[in-house]
C-alpha cells in the first residue's frame, strides 16, 4: 500500500489543525483583546505573539508549508490527472493564503506591536485603527486558505484512493 494516501490524510487534518488555531483569532480572541480596558488587548497580543513560537504550532505551521511545496512540485509518485491538480492547488492555497499572508502582512504588523511603547498615545491608536481591523482582515484571509486547502486535499484524496479501493 502506498503511503501517500496516509500522507494526505494527515496533511488534511494538520491544515484543519492550523486554520482552527486561526479561526479562533478572527472569531472572538481579536474582539474579545479589542474590549479590553486601556493596554490590556495590546498587551496580551504582545504576549501571544512571543509565545506562538512553541514547537506544536511552528511545527504544524512550517511543516505544513514544507508539505505544500512539496504538493506543488507534484513530487507524490504517481498522483496525476484530477486528483494531482488538487492536490497541486491545496498546497498553493495554503502557501500563498496562509503561510504567505502570515510573513508579508501578519508578522510586519507583530512586529511594529512587539517595539511600541504600550503607553504612547501612538500605539493605542496603531493598535485600534490599523493593527486591530488589518491584522484579523489578513488573519480571517488564512482562516479560509486553511479551510480551502483542507477542502482540496480532501478531494484530491479520493481521486487517489477511491472509497472502493479502500474498502477492498
Amino acid at each position: 500500500m502506498s503511503l501517500t494516501p496516509i500522507l494526505l490524510q494527515l496533511a488534511i487534518l494538520a491544515y484543519a489543525f492550523i486554520g482552527g488555531v486561526v479561526l479562533a483569532f478572527s472569531d472572538f480572541i481579536m474582539r474579545s483583546l479589542s474590549l479590553a480596558g486601556g493596554t490590556g488587548g495590546m498587551e496580551v497580543m504582545q504576549v501571544i505573539n512571543r509565545e506562538v513560537f512553541r514547537w506544536i504550532f511552528m511545527a504544524l505551521f512550517l511543516g505544513m508549508a514544507a508539505l505544500s511545496l512539496l504538493f506543488i512540485g507534484g513530487v507524490l509518485a504517481g498522483v496525476a490527472g484530477p486528483g494531482g491538480g488538487l492536490i497541486l492547488a491545496a498546497g498553493l492555497v495554503y502557501l500563498l493564503g496562509c503561510f504567505g499572508v502570515t510573513v508579508l502582512f501578519n508578522v510586519p504588523m507583530n512586529e511594529a506591536l512587539a517595539g511600541m511603547d504600550l503607553t504612547d498615545p501612538v500605539a493605542r491608536d496603531y493598535w485600534l485603527e490599523t493593527y486591530l481591523p488589518r491584522w484579523t482582515f489578513w488573519n480571517t484571509v488564512r482562516t479560509l486558505a486553511c479551510g480551502l486547502s483542507a477542502a482540496l486535499l480532501l478531494a484530491g484524496l479520493s481521486w487517489v484512493w477511491p472509497p472502493d479501493v479502500a474498502a477492498a
